[in-house]
């Protein structure tokens, strides 16, 4: 038994990945990718971003899953990589935003209008 195992519970399959954290996943991309992110500078690395959404745009029209959950996965890396680059700590700019219910109504489950964002 593991020391994160839980008694009397099943361990994991060989295969399972362990959860990451937003945080755990800011600081791997910025640990993999931080030299040449800075290199290439926030306004190359958006146009990256913005080739990402496209592909993922074609995936969500016609793709298989395997294919939208990889460009998911790219989107929030590139992402990620202009919040590193930006100085932007992720977790802390989603709590400060989300952290207490809808930005607009204040709400967990949000009632603002539907013609208005969010």
């Amino acid at each position: 038994m593991t020391k994160d195992s839980v008694p009397g519970s099943a361990p994991p399959a060989p295969d399972a990945r362990p959860a990451i954290t937003l945080a755990q996943f800011q600081q791997l991309i910025r640990e993999m990718y931080l030299r040449k992110d800075v290199a290439r500078g926030i306004e190359g690395t958006f146009m990256w971003l913005m080739e990402e959404i496209g592909e993922l745009a074609a995936a969500l029209r016609n793709g298989t899953h395997e294919e939208k959950t990889s460009e998911f996965a790219d989107v929030l890396a590139w992402l990620t990589t202009i919040a590193n680059l930006a100085g932007v700590d992720l977790t802390e700019a989603v709590v400060s935003k989300y952290g207490t219910g809808c930005p607009g109504c204040g709400q967990f489950i949000c009632v603002c209008p539907d013609a208005g964002k969010p």
